[in-house]
């Protein structure tokens, strides 16, 4: 059976956000000729009232056609923010209709939230004591409102194992890809990226909120150097031939790609490697070893090294458990 998931709309909510879980999760397919494999999860919409129409934050409603019952039966559940949280936003509690939906939940549920759906976490006790992020510009106010959550204003999501929360709006689409990622590999996750036409993975730990994501005109960007680094991870790459490909000095550079990326070069071609790697562990049968030289980590131990601090797991392990990608044509 597919993974249910479980995607709660409320009054007020934002259909950018609502549709995310649909397009991520609802567009997973297992790995076959001509994208043709069966649906990986199973997405329902429901509400915490029966059946019926849900306020949005623009001139429209949607028609739910699932009740709170819809809950109790869920492997993950999926919170998008909303406009209209009430009490949850302005005191931290769940209101009687909120509190009767969410105790349908089976322990052991998966929790997700996008944005400030965060809220309705903390209300309901689920980030006591956890890690969590939400929307950079009510993150003060969810500190105060919350002071038993270790809030980390500064990042795209938090992965807390059964609890996820991210940042606004794009940032769900990330934590989805990641979730994509995390249960069924990275091959699955970039070819729905790939279909979506974004980012196949951006590091949860990116900065959330760039100043400047986007270079004024007359300023060069680091597009150039990124692409020349990918065409050559296999290989070492110094920071100084990185902004010799922009004609800029280091230390502009730097600033420069911090501005763009969010993160630092170091930092970039790290993710890029563990991404290289993952691949190759999916889809081939290169010795570890020389997996490790093709995505640029030189030995062994250092792939060890960065795929246990990025995944929590060695190279054997994920190899293990994510060979049905690797048998994808």
């Amino acid at each position: 059976m597919p993974h249910r998931v479980a995607v709660l709309a409320l009054d007020g909510l934002l259909p950018f956000e609502l549709g995310i879980p649909h397009r991520i999760f609802g567009r997973s397919l297992e790995p076959a000729p001509g994208n043709k494999g069966a649906k990986l999860y199973e997405v329902v919409t429901c509400s915490v009232r029966p059946p019926g129409p849900v306020r949005t934050d623009s001139d429209y409603a949607i028609l739910v056609e699932h009740g709170p019952e819809a809950l109790a039966t869920a492997d993950t559940v999926v919170i998008p923010a909303s406009y209209e949280l009430g009490p949850v936003f302005e005191e931290g509690r769940l209101t009687d209709e909120l509190a009767a939906a969410l105790a349908l939940i089976r322990p052991g549920t998966r929790m997700v939230s996008i944005c400030t759906g965060s809220y309705v976490l903390a209300a309901a006790g689920y980030l006591d004591g956890r890690p969590a992020t939400t929307h950079w510009s009510s993150a003060d106010h969810f500190q105060r409102l919350f002071p038993q959550v270790r809030v980390d204003p500064d990042v795209l999501f938090i992965d807390d194992g059964d609890v996820l929360t991210s940042a606004g709006v794009a940032a769900g689409i990330d934590l989805c890809l990641h979730l994509v990622r995390r249960d069924h590999g990275a091959a699955v996750a970039n070819e729905i990226a790939r279909r979506t036409v974004v980012p196949p993975h951006r590091d949860g730990g990116q900065a959330q909120y760039i100043h400047r994501p986007v270079p004024e005109p007359q300023f060069a960007t680091t597009t150039a150097a990124r692409a020349w680094a990918l065409g050559r991870l296999d290989r070492p790459i110094q920071l100084r031939d990185m902004a010799r490909q922009e004609s800029m000095s280091v230390r502009t550079f730097t600033r420069r790609f911090r501005e763009e990326v969010g993160a630092s070069p170091g930092q970039w071609l790290t993710q890029q490697r563990v991404e290289r790697a993952r691949h190759l562990l999916e889809t081939s049968d290169l010795s570890i070893d020389q997996v490790a030289r093709d995505a640029g980590f030189g030995t062994a131990t250092s792939l060890r090294q960065h795929l246990q601090a990025a995944l929590g797991v060695p190279p054997t392990v994920y190899r293990r458990t994510f060979r049905a990608s690797a048998d994808t044509p």
